[in-house]
């Protein structure tokens, strides 16, 4: 992809309401754009990142057996009154009244998920059930703040779960666990499992995966040895508490949530009458799952906590381009064409403009690998990494090999 064809460029102010540092620099860097508070258009360039993190995503949950779906964003007002949440979610949820009918806006598919399984499961033989999709879910933030951290409007996984006993229910809720942190892992996140309240979703303990960084809303206690963590809005310990495994003093420390998962046992399942025969000829009423990752949540984290003073510093793994191409001479196109021949992801910047504003775009964008085609490097090209300052002078064909 040419820059200067590459619809929406980097800017060199961020809008002055924007404090947090995901929106500065996804805005500036051309990623993102604001509609309003809580509302945001993913451009090109956040789109490409967007969509190699649902990559990762669909990856390693369709190794846990998830199957795809799509599933609708607007939903009958009866759904949400077999649970009740039409009257106890009504805070966080959009509702609205056309022709006497009333409607919700997704804030998640719960409901949906169980009025689907109900209509096509008869058996024990039809489970377990484990649907996903990636959606746009509405939550009515009344603080709608941090960038794209906390939005009104934003994409989400969320994947559903029912089997037919609690045992398979708990093996599968700790399989997904474990998928998730080679997910986060994948993303370039390291986070800690952390026991949280389940809010408007479920009155039982559900796990959140919460990555440190100074500039988060939530709060955590934690032990650094990996065995024990806790939101501070359920916690049951103090700060500085010997852990129970020895690893020192509990800690306390800001956050950002990135994925969790619930367990809603069979409540749900009741109050929608959705139920199974068993073998024996019984009805059964099976134990459901929630599990959620929030894909734009999880760029904004990813810049919240990959960046220095230039800009972001994307991981290889869902980095927009694999090579930022700056070029100052004629000989760069030919440059360009070779290095997309080869299958790599190359952003050219071959705007007239000059070289500074280039390599400040080149830091700010935050793509992993930078290439100088100009006069001084002659038959060579200027090969360096986003995470490092030094450069190195090789030939196309190395630089190609060492990018491979």
């Amino acid at each position: 992809m040419k820059y200067s064809e590459l619809f929406a460029k980097s800017t060199k102010d961020a809008p002055k309401d924007e404090v947090s540092i995901n929106a500065q620099l996804l805005l500036r860097g051309g990623f993102i754009d604001k509609l309003m508070a809580g509302s945001f258009s993913l451009l090109p360039l956040g789109f490409r990142v967007v969509k190699k993190i649902e990559a990762i995503i669909r990856e390693e949950i369709n190794k846990t057996g998830g199957q795809e779906v799509l599933m609708p964003l607007l939903h009958p007002k009866s759904l949400w009154n077999e649970t009740g949440r039409w009257e106890t979610a009504k805070d966080v949820m959009y509702q609205l009244k056309k022709d006497d009918h009333e409607y919700a806006l997704s804030f998640t598919h719960e409901e949906i998920f169980l009025d689907l399984v109900r209509k096509h499961t008869q058996s024990f033989r039809d489970y377990p059930v484990k649907l996903y999709h990636f959606s746009t879910k509405f939550r009515d933030e009344l603080r709608a703040k941090s960038g794209i951290l906390r939005g009104r409007e934003f994409l989400m996984k969320d994947l559903y779960s029912l089997h037919a006993d609690q045992k398979g229910f708990e093996k599968y809720y700790w399989e997904v666990a474990d998928a998730y942190k080679k997910i986060f892992k994948r993303l370039g996140l390291e986070v800690i499992v952390t026991e949280a309240a389940g809010g408007v979703f479920t009155k039982n303990v559900t796990h959140e995966f919460q990555v440190l960084s100074e500039t988060g809303e939530d709060e955590i206690i934690y032990c650094e040895g990996g065995d024990f963590s806790q939101n501070t809005e359920i916690a049951k310990v103090k700060e500085g508490k010997k852990c129970d495994l020895g690893h020192g003093p509990l800690k306390k420390a800001k956050s950002i949530e990135v994925g969790n998962i619930f367990g809603f046992g069979q409540e749900y399942c009741k109050k929608m009458n959705v139920s199974f025969t068993n073998d024996k000829g019984e009805k059964v009423y099976p134990y459901f799952g929630s599990y959620g990752i929030g894909l734009t949540r999880a760029m904004g984290t990813i810049a919240e906590v990959h960046h220095d003073d230039k800009g972001i510093i994307w991981p290889e793994s869902v980095a927009p381009y694999q090579v930022y191409l700056v070029g100052l001479n004629s000989k760069a196109d030919e440059v360009y064409q070779k290095i997309e021949k080869e299958g790599i992801e190359v952003l050219f910047d071959d705007r007239d403009v000059s070289a500074g504003e280039k390599f400040k775009d080149a830091d700010l964008i935050g793509i992993p690998v930078r290439l100088v085609v100009s006069d001084k490097t002659g038959e060579k090209i200027e090969f360096k990494k986003r995470t490092e300052e030094k450069t190195e002078l090789l030939s196309l064909d190395a630089a190609i090999s060492r990018i491979s």
